[in-house]
């Protein structure tokens, strides 16, 4: 096997665990972990996985003048990026999740209009809006009912407010990412990322009641810590080694397909008229915002 089908493989992975997190995370809490508890057993445990496995990189140590714009990575992509979307899965929908998930790109790329100046052509433009419009209708309208969804506008604000914090780390990260091998980069993030969630996760993570967890329970956490918080990243890294970045980019269209069947498939959410109408709205904006466009044949 080549190594760009096992690159294709590794990101089709990659994907694939994104897309069940919705759901299986969202079946630990409130029950059995509160979000801000499951935050913090995700960044203690990626910072013990991530250390274990720098022992096989490079001795780097990280530059006084980057320490500052490594605090400000861990803060938006290991503090706030986290924690408001696990806060904001908790009031919401598994759908409503991976529907809302996808912005990102769409953000990103409204993001790097305003802090690097990039330029926004009006197909880029239409997108946004486009699919903003799709993310808004699913904050302002999504009213339906549910017990383990108690608030599902605000969650589904915050699950968008996710997508804002991770494009910024996203576009902060790329001079560090550009000098540092990963995994330097990912331990210290995640160390730094411990101590950003801890006011906010101690009092969550010491109310666990680990001896009357079920099996169940320790599964889901186990899998969100080794393989959403893990195993994605490794993945992606490895696929970025053999793939363009646009053609890795391109399998964030699969994740929320794959997310809404699977949440439909356990009974654990619904289909309704404004998740599909929202879904589509937000598919298309964000194929508009990342696609790349034609060159001008008339320009030089």
């Amino acid at each position: 096997m080549s190594r760009r089908t096992l690159a294709i493989l590794a990101a089709i992975g990659a994907t694939i665990i994104y897309a069940l997190n919705h759901t299986i995370a969202k079946g630990v809490m409130p029950n059995h972990v509160q979000p801000f508890g499951f935050i913090m057993l995700r960044v203690i445990g990626a910072s013990i996985l991530f250390w274990s496995v720098s022992v096989f990189g490079p001795r780097e140590k990280i530059e006084k003048k980057d320490y500052p714009r490594m605090f400000i990575c861990a803060l938006l992509g290991m503090g706030l990026n986290m924690l408001v979307f696990f806060k904001g899965l908790s009031l919401s929908t598994p759908i409503n999740s991976a529907v809302l998930i996808t912005t990102t790109p769409i953000i990103v790329v409204l993001l790097s209009s305003v802090l690097i100046k990039e330029k926004i052509i009006p197909q880029k433009m239409i997108g946004i809006l486009i699919g903003l419009l799709g993310a808004l209708g699913l904050i302002f309208f999504g009213t339906e009912l549910r017990a383990d969804a108690p608030n599902i506008p605000l969650g589904n604000f915050l699950i968008l407010m996710n997508s804002v914090f991770y494009g910024s780390y996203l576009i902060g990260a790329k001079t560090l990412i550009a000098k540092y091998h990963p995994f330097t980069f990912m331990k210290w993030l995640f160390t730094i990322g411990i101590f950003i969630c801890l006011p906010f996760g101690y009092h969550e993570l010491m109310a666990i009641d680990w001896p009357n967890l079920p099996f169940e329970a320790l599964w889901k956490i186990a899998f969100v810590v080794l393989g959403t918080t893990f195993c994605t990243y490794l993945f992606n890294i490895f696929a970025l080694t053999q793939l363009k970045a646009s053609t890795l980019s391109a399998f964030v269209y699969v994740q929320p397909l794959i997310g809404i069947l699977f949440a439909v498939a356990t009974g654990q959410d619904k289909l309704t008229t404004l998740k599909i109408l929202a879904g589509c709205l937000v598919f298309l904006g964000v194929y508009l915002a990342s696609k790349k466009p034609k060159p001008n044949p008339l320009e030089p």
